[in-house]
């Protein structure tokens, strides 16, 4: 596994160095994996990994890059909207030679148009939105404030919102809720994998049974 950086492009027509994680030895079949969002990417990321290390054993080139303002990034969150993140994903994918794509969960949103697009466990963005607005008005009753969904829902699309440690900006947030992942995909359910989702952990955590069969769901869509 290496890591190295990618050019990745910004409005105007500016490039900025992100980062991604790379098994690459030249090999023809070449897959893009668009990481999960958010609080999930965190949750996925040693998952994510996993899987890239096996497809690497049954011959297959994996690419991770950062979306810009996640991660490693240097880019600011708090300026992106979701079509800077789609450009972001087409960019890597040219950069890289990708012969494929795998979407992780609301990385489904972000996968670029080609022959062969895998979306494991793909989430509506409205979906991933109540989820993160759920976790935020449960950790505000904690210390005895109260929030409504629609209160908050309301706030950001006014002047942005911060969930789960991530700031939004307003316009992201009105960009990013109608999304819904591409139907032209081949969907891997969780089910297919095994067991509850590791995104459904209060902590970052790992299968390798888990990964196991990711990978070979994988392995078999691309044969």
């Amino acid at each position: 596994m290496t890591p190295l950086l990618w050019p990745c492009p910004l409005p105007g027509g500016a490039i900025a160095e992100e980062y991604a994680l790379t098994f690459d030895r030249g090999r023809a079949k070449r897959l893009l994996i668009v990481p999960a969002l958010f609080d999930e990417a965190n949750r996925l990321r040693r998952f994510t990994v996993e899987v890239m290390r096996r497809l690497d054993g049954a011959g297959i080139d994996a690419f991770l890059p950062d979306l810009p303002g996640t991660n490693e990034s240097l880019q600011s969150l708090t300026v992106q909207e979701p079509h800077d993140w789609a450009d972001a994903m087409a960019a890597a994918s040219h950069h890289f030679g990708a012969t494929a794509v795998l979407g992780m969960r609301g990385g489904c949103l972000f996968t670029p148009s080609m022959q062969q697009v895998l979306l494991y466990a793909p989430v509506k963005a409205s979906a991933q939105l109540r989820q993160m607005l759920r976790a935020r008005m449960l950790a505000s009753r904690e210390i005895g404030r109260e929030e409504t969904r629609d209160g908050l829902m309301a706030l950001g699309l006014a002047i942005g919102i911060e969930l789960a440690g991530y700031q939004l900006s307003a316009e992201f947030i009105r960009q990013f809720e109608p999304l819904t992942p591409r139907e032209d995909g081949v969907e891997i359910a969780q089910e297919t994998v095994g067991g509850s989702g590791l995104w459904l952990r209060a902590e970052p955590g790992e299968s390798a049974e888990q990964a196991d069969a990711l990978a070979a769901a994988v392995l078999v869509a691309l044969s």
